[in-house]
């Protein structure tokens, strides 16, 4: 008799793609196992994992539920549960909209899934469970990485900002660090099981050690960091401008294996509006950390989060984020045309800018920052970088017979495939020879390549994978800290 299946739907946020390699570990130690790629809910058990910051989250999620009605009707025994963010907002609504849902779990307790199927499964009922608080750090529970060589370690979760525009602190809770030591014991793990890139995860990264009032604990921490042999990439997400301290600098510029990579959410370039967003900086203090960072480290690239179209914006506000953009000279920014989002103050602010206007506005701030972009990518050419190969980051590079990688600033790289082997994971140096506004191109023969531990963690797993019978899938991994999520319409995970 073959095994329950399973597939996990992920929305939203990187700690949303966390907690579903959570669900997912939780799941295979249960016995479940992972339905081919493209089973698109042909599977013994659906797990969606909201995201309640989305624009149109809920009515995309029961759009989603109402697709697997059917198929349920058809496939006796088959389950589906709602979990995340919109599942802790919304609790007993999702069983009324949608009654053939078998399980509701909340942020807080991601470890109850198994139990709650099953308890759905003999009572023959709905199950819905919202803890109010966290019953486990989601660090100690099993996990399913989807990546052999790169790995997301959570260190905080929670946040304790009242960001205007925010939902995620009333579902994620206050914020809650980890010990150092247990972190660091993650870490170390993951390394000795191949893992050679780690994204330091929270909802507020850089506020880490607000629990004992420690204000350099996530300084000591990169530096920690850096002792961990076989560790060769540490980049974290995201921070926060208001506890981005000058030791964190210095901790990144003179930690070697802490990449030249930062993502700072400006949100807005207004002094006004990042008042009524409640965000605790101003335009001044934004742009006094970008010219410190870059004074400190040359060749870092820098990200952000931008909202356009917040209530009461004018277009002097708007010039305001305009010019911030134009002196920051980020790498990339995710930008989001501002929607409500119900529970949250600016929601019922006055002065809601027309669709119209905010269109236009984002369409002007799209425009600007490609061709910053494009001009900061073409700074690019004629260097020499190691990258670290991916798997699944180049659309082309079948038809090209190229391979992609990431530069150690986190920009993608398709380089002419070498003659000799190169497994995700490993590491090649190239010349850059062509820029692009979201990409790099190094066209001429590859430079060296250097086999690696994760490499051949890569090569192990997929071995192994190959080994299964047919129809389990278990995936194939991603380069480095999981790609960035793409630009979409309403605010992100926004309490960055």
């Amino acid at each position: 008799m073959s095994a329950k299946t399973y597939e996990v739907r992920t929305y939203g946020c990187q700690m949303n793609v966390h907690d579903s390699e959570r669900l997912s570990g939780l799941l295979e130690d249960a016995g479940y196992e992972r339905a081919p790629e493209g089973a698109d809910g042909d599977a013994d058990v659906v797990v969606f994992n909201t995201c309640a910051v989305r624009e149109n989250a809920d009515n995309r999620l029961y759009g989603n539920l109402g697709r697997l009605a059917p198929m349920k009707t058809k496939r006796p025994g088959m389950q589906i549960a709602v979990g995340g963010c919109l599942a802790q907002k919304d609790r007993d609504t999702i069983v009324k909209k949608a009654p053939w849902v078998d399980v509701v779990f909340g942020t807080h307790n991601i470890g109850k899934l198994p139990v709650l199927l099953e308890r759905a499964r003999v009572q023959e009922e709905a199950q819905v469970e919202i803890a109010e608080s966290l019953e486990a750090f989601p660090s100690t529970l099993p996990t399913r990485r989807e990546s052999a060589y790169a790995a997301w370690v959570s260190i905080s979760v929670g946040c304790n900002n009242t960001c205007t525009f925010c939902i995620v602190p009333a579902l994620r809770g206050k914020e809650k660090d980890r010990r150092t030591g247990d972190i660091l014991a993650e870490i170390e793990a993951l390394v000795g099981e191949g893992v050679s890139e780690i994204t330091l995860l929270g909802q507020n990264v850089n506020a880490y050690g607000s629990d004992i009032g420690d204000r350099e604990a996530f300084s000591k921490l990169l530096r920690a960091c850096g002792k961990i042999e076989g560790l060769e990439r540490v980049r974290f997400t995201s921070p926060h401008p208001r506890d981005f301290t000058d030791d964190v600098i210095a901790a990144m510029a003179e930690t070697p294996n802490v990449m030249p990579q930062l993502h700072m959410p400006l949100q807005s370039g207004s002094d006004p509006i990042l008042k009524a967003m409640r965000r605790s900086y101003r335009q001044d203090r934004f742009l006094g950390i970008i010219e410190k960072v870059r004074a400190a480290m040359p060749d870092a690239a820098i990200s952000t989060d931008i909202i356009v179209g917040f209530p009461g914006e004018t277009e002097e506000d708007f010039e305001q984020t305009m010019h911030v953009v134009r002196e920051a000279r980020f790498a990339n920014a995710f930008t989001f045309q501002y929607s409500k989002r119900p529970g949250t103050p600016a929601a019922t602010m006055e002065d809601q800018i027309p669709k119209e206007v905010v269109q236009s506005r984002y369409e002007r701030l799209v425009a600007l920052q490609e061709e910053i972009s494009w001009e900061e990518n073409k700074k690019q050419v004629g260097r020499t970088l190691e990258l670290m190969v991916a798997e699944g980051e180049g659309r082309k590079d079948g038809a090209t017979h190229r391979l992609s990688g990431r530069a150690p600033d986190n920009r993608l790289v398709h380089f002419t495939k070498p003659d000799t082997e190169v497994r995700p994971g490993d590491v090649v140096t190239v010349e850059i020879t062509y820029a692009a506004p979201h990409h790099l191109l190094a066209e001429g023969a590859v430079l060296n390549v250097r086999p690696t531990r994760a490499g051949d963690a890569w090569e192990k797993r997929n071995t192994e994978a190959a080994a299964k019978p047919a129809g389990v899938m278990l995936g194939l991994p991603k380069i480095g800290a999981p790609a960035p999520l793409p630009v979409a319409t309403g605010s992100g995970c926004g309490c960055d």
